[in-house]
């Protein structure tokens, strides 16, 4: 099939294509939305030499100098019902998409599986590299496999959900293939039948106070999205790429051992018998909670977030995180490492 050529522009801002608003340039840019157009893209970079990132919402990046490349952004849209009856269906989803425009999508024709999801900025291909989650529920448990394009073999590969290795915000795409795929489609089974997750103990809170005692999945996406509104910095009005550290995994040992010094520290179990702890609880407790200093700083409401307030340099957010990092590492023995992709 033969795609539209790409348009490719030069010194191409990035301001408008990164949640945290940081003004650095692309040396080219160029967006695709058809699958003969990666390869042209790919072509232009090989031919010259050129570094490639690969952008899709830009919300979990942080820019700390010009890049010094091709920038191709994906853009390409569409939602395909592969496979549907009385029980599940499977949606094909383009890895273009606006993540919650599709989890209403999914509300709206009654595709459930997805509510606690809401409000998560980013682009749908960006789901499975992530392994997103939030309040409970991972992407990972609803994904079916993901099509990608293969820099190395120059050609479409399909992945199965097993062998996209899962695991907490990590997948084979942020390791083993690494720069190397270019997500462009994702397949997920969603289920016919509502049953909502509301363990999360905010969730939960919020729809007793609301009387809803037989929650929809649309009661637990409008609870999540209150929750998160009422946490979290809009990226429009506030720089910002949401959590900015991932919350540690210690062992039970070394957590009872921080327990016995810190009796109200918050916890959940994760896999193979090991803690993980709420970073934003850690960050919070060393007293950065609120703390600004020239245009970045930390949000007030949530320490987990770091926020562009104005004209802030990637690098100064950069430099606000290692003080962080290096600080609750000093204060609880714990190393504190960065959700967001630095570039």
């Amino acid at each position: 099939m033969i795609s539209n050529p790409i348009s490719v522009q030069s010194e191409q801002s990035l301001l408008d294509y990164n949640s945290f608003h940081i003004n650095e340039s692309s040396r080219f840019f160029c967006q695709v939305s058809e699958t003969g157009q990666i390869q042209e893209a790919l072509n232009l970079a090989k031919s010259q030499n050129l570094d490639v990132l690969v952008l899709g919402g830009g919300s979990n990046i942080l820019l700390t100098k010009p890049f010094d490349g091709i920038t191709i952004r994906i853009s390409n849209k569409g939602i395909e019902v592969l496979e549907t009856n009385d029980d599940h269906v499977i949606l094909r989803v383009a890895a273009g998409e606006n993540w919650h425009s599709f989890v209403e999508h999914c509300l709206e024709n009654n595709f459930f599986g997805l509510e606690n999801l809401s409000l998560i900025p980013g682009s749908v291909g960006a789901a499975p590299m992530q392994n997103i989650g939030a309040y409970g529920v991972e992407v990972g448990s609803t994904i079916v496999s993901v099509q990608y394009f293969d820099r190395a073999k120059e050609q479409f590969e399909h992945i199965s959900a097993e062998d996209c290795k899962f695991a907490y915000r990590e997948s084979i795409f942020k390791n083993t293939l690494k720069n190397s795929a270019i997500i462009w489609t994702v397949d997920f089974k969603l289920s016919r039948h509502a049953k909502p997750a509301t363990g999360y103990g905010d969730i939960a809170a919020l729809l007793a106070k609301q009387g809803i005692s037989n929650p929809a999945p649309a009661d637990v996406s409008r609870a999540v999205i209150e929750i998160r509104r009422s946490k979290l910095p809009d990226p429009a009005v506030l720089g910002n790429a949401g959590s900015f550290f991932k919350n540690p995994v210690i062992s039970s040992a070394d957590f009872e051992i921080l327990k016995k010094e810190c009796p109200e520290i918050p916890s959940y179990p994760a896999p193979d018998g090991l803690v993980k702890v709420p970073a934003g609880w850690l960050i919070e407790k060393a007293g950065w909670k609120g703390y600004r200093t020239a245009n970045c700083g930390v949000h007030e409401r949530q320490a987990l977030v770091l926020v562009n307030h104005g004209s802030a340099k990637g690098s100064d957010i950069l430099n606000l995180a290692k003080e962080i990092i290096e600080d609750v590492r000093q204060k609880f023995g714990i190393q504190l490492h960065p959700e967001v992709n630095i570039i």
